[in-house]
């Protein structure tokens, strides 16, 4: 097998199949469909608890600051997480009958203090038909998983896992999958087809095939050459 090139996130992470086999055995009966906003719904979950919790211990260690304020967390680009949606609080009580309610509300806490996530979450966890133990096992599951840490968030390994379940969760659903995921390559096509060396990027639906993410690559490898003149990095704009 070849080695991963240096900077290259596209490099199978070492759990992922054993994160994806387990996760999928959770799954019993239920569509990919549908699943897929269980699984990627608690990743948000873990992801954000991470970044707040690190740096909850930051301002643990600051004599002046109060790690309770939530103006502490919006100045640094992390949403805040009230206590009822931190990820040690559904791990605590994943083996509770209740624990759909929680992550429900766990959601709906979220978006009422973070005005930006505000109808976006999926909050169905306590419907009858999502059996509970599974939904705890797959809590405990993916608490095994780092998230959203920042050395965890400069190998984009939230992203990877991410793109990773959808990929997988599209090729579980079959035909209807590509509704909801592009793969990694068709976008690297088109983005070198457009190649976007000046300008504007335009994505309408700026969904999982990551336009944006490919566009900046594109940008940062032809940065001195390669149409691009030899000169410096051009500006461009993304948006969508």
């Amino acid at each position: 097998m070849p080695r991963p090139k240096k900077g290259d996130t596209s490099a199978n992470l070492g759990f992922k199949s054993k994160l994806w086999a387990a996760a999928d055995a959770l799954r019993n009966n239920m569509d990919a469909a549908e699943y897929k906003h269980v699984v990627l719904g608690l990743i948000f979950l873990k992801y954000n608890s991470d970044a707040f919790e690190e740096h909850y211990a930051k301002l643990q260690a600051e004599p002046y600051a109060d790690p309770e304020d939530p103006d502490e967390y919006r100045a640094v680009d992390i949403f805040w997480v009230p206590l009822e949606a931190r990820w040690s609080h559904l791990k605590a009580n994943a083996k509770q009958p209740s624990i759909g309610q929680l992550v429900d509300d766990a959601m709906i806490a979220i978006e009422r203090d973070n005005p930006l996530l505000k109808g976006v979450l999926p909050k169905e966890y306590a419907r009858p038909n999502l059996d509970k133990m599974r939904l705890g096992q797959l809590i405990d599951l993916i608490s095994s998983i780092g998230l959203g840490g920042s050395e965890n968030r400069s190998k984009d390994i939230p992203g990877r896992v991410y793109e990773y379940f959808l990929q997988q969760l599209a090729s579980a659903e079959g035909k209807k999958g590509g509704q909801f995921y592009t793969p990694r390559c068709v976008v690297q096509l088109l983005v070198e087809m457009i190649a976007p060396y000046k300008g504007r990027v335009y994505d309408p639906c700026c969904g999982s095939g990551g336009m944006f993410v490919q566009s900046a690559k594109f940008i940062e490898a032809h940065a001195t050459g390669n149409g691009n003149g030899g000169r410096a990095r051009r500006d461009i704009s993304i948006y969508g």
